[in-house]
């Protein structure tokens, strides 16, 4: 949903109009835990924090319950989705299935601009890593945004817009969790994304699936044993 759009360099940049800000910042909000989970989401309040009125709030908030971002409590109005350890297993479940799947097909087209994409992608997250490794935890939100831009990159060959999609929401979903209980589990996670980039580049498809199943499934398991998730 645009209003306009403008040019850069001769590429068309879309202007989001206010509802599709709205919605944009609403739900950045939830993913990283600005609005917490099972938190109530009255109408009135969030009228003045995102600036636009009751209907079009009611609107975002039921685009952003399929998400499986809120809860819509009919009479009662919304809430934002809460957080278990069943749903947290459930979303890892779906990621490493959808995931895997992207990576088969986009390691087998993947071309050079491909490979560059997942050189530059892996660049950045490296060096947030090493920042969090050293105690500097400033930068976590840009830490999960690299993290999502070196995932999708690995993927983004796949040829299927729908697959990318579908694999991009779970990830919100997925994020919500790590952004909210700080899920970060050191040098295993450094070295998972050393792996991965060099499964990338020699095109292992079944090596790189192999590493995904041990590097979700470990963060979950350290988010458990910590008591971070009930």
């Amino acid at each position: 949903m645009t209003d306009a759009a403008f040019e850069i360099g001769g590429e068309e940049i879309p202007v989001l109009s206010t509802g599709e800000q709205a919605y944009e910042r609403i739900k950045h909000d939830i993913v990283f835990g600005v609005l917490q989970p099972g938190q109530r989401l009255p109408l009135d309040r969030l009228k003045s924090v995102y600036g636009v009125g009751i209907s079009t709030l009611r609107e975002i908030l039921n685009r952003l319950a399929p998400e499986g971002l809120v809860v819509a409590e009919g009479q009662r109005g919304f809430q934002v989705a809460p957080c278990s350890a069943t749903d947290l297993r459930e979303l890892a479940d779906l990621r490493l299935l959808i995931e895997s799947h992207a990576l088969a097909q986009s390691f087998e087209a993947g071309d050079v601009e491909w490979e560059g994409r997942v050189v530059a992608a892996h660049h950045k997250l490296a060096r947030m890593e090493q920042r969090l490794l050293a105690g500097d935890e400033s930068g976590t939100q840009a830490w999960k945004r690299y993290d999502f831009e070196f995932h999708q990159a690995l993927v983004s060959a796949c040829g299927s817009k729908a697959l990318l999609d579908l694999h991009a929401g779970i990830y919100d979903r997925y994020l919500r969790y790590q952004m909210v209980f700080f899920i970060f589990w050191g040098p295993t996670s450094t070295e998972d994304h050393k792996a991965l980039l060099d499964c990338a580049m020699r095109r292992d498809a079944a090596g790189a699936q192999k590493l995904l199943h041990g590097h979700i499934h470990g963060c979950i398991d350290v988010a458990l044993e910590r008591g971070l998730v009930g």
